[in-house]
């Protein structure tokens, strides 16, 4: 007999509840309601809170727009990067979901195979991919955090960003003078601007990294 729901019904409706209402108001009792079915169906799919919070966090990855493949890694990376750093943008509500929880299911796995495959074409040391996978996944999750998670954050990101850097150049005033600079600087760009700058610089060390002749290079599986 055919489930009455899939699994991707089921995760498409637990993200909507969350985007819409925010992570508190999903239950399994809002979203049996939101499928007009009763909570003991939800069972057949997830076993308990944790497994529900995991699909809000696969439904957040399943909208990675990934790149088609090319020659150039690098190009590749930034683009995967990016693709993420995208993703969990437009998901706000459920961001700590992904910040915070290991995906446990290969639903979730492919966005992080694609930005393992890519760097791999940089030939590094295994030591060295297993590094700058967790180093840009790092900017990635960071960048996030700082904008959608911290203490100041609004809906309104980008003006909240202006009047706080603002508010912290004027503190620091002439005592901190390299604050004071930053901090004026930083009323003059965004955070799409500064993630990028900051992912450019990461993959330049990489590269640097990856064309040391001193570096010895990780062996291709076949």
């Amino acid at each position: 007999m055919r489930a009455r729901f899939t699994l991707d019904e089921v995760r498409a409706q637990a993200i909507q509840i969350v985007d819409n209402d925010g992570l508190a108001s999903l239950s399994m009792r809002s979203l049996a309601a939101a499928l007009g079915t009763g909570p003991m169906t939800l069972y057949n799919y997830v076993k308990d809170r944790e497994e529900l919070e995991g699909l809000v966090a696969e439904a957040v990855l399943a909208d990675v727009r990934l790149p088609r493949r090319s020659d150039d890694w690098r190009a590749e990376v930034k683009s995967i990067a990016t693709g993420i750093w995208r993703a969990v943008r437009q998901h706000p509500n459920a961001a700590p979901l992904v910040l915070t929880r290991r995906t446990v299911s290969a639903a979730g796995y492919l966005p992080a195979e694609r930005l393992i495959e890519a760097l791999s074409r940089a030939e590094l040391s295994d030591l060295d991919l297993l590094a700058a996978f967790r180093g840009v996944l790092s900017l990635v999750m960071g960048a996030t955090q700082v904008e959608l998670t911290g203490p100041l954050a609004t809906a309104d990101r980008e003006q909240s960003n202006a009047v706080v850097a603002k508010r912290i150049g004027d503190l620091a005033g002439a005592e901190h003078p390299h604050m004071s600079a930053l901090a004026e600087t930083s009323q003059r760009s965004t955070m799409a601007a500064d993630f990028d700058r900051a992912l450019d610089i990461l993959l330049t060390g990489i590269q640097s990294r990856a064309n040391d002749s001193g570096t010895p290079k990780r062996r291709r599986s076949r």
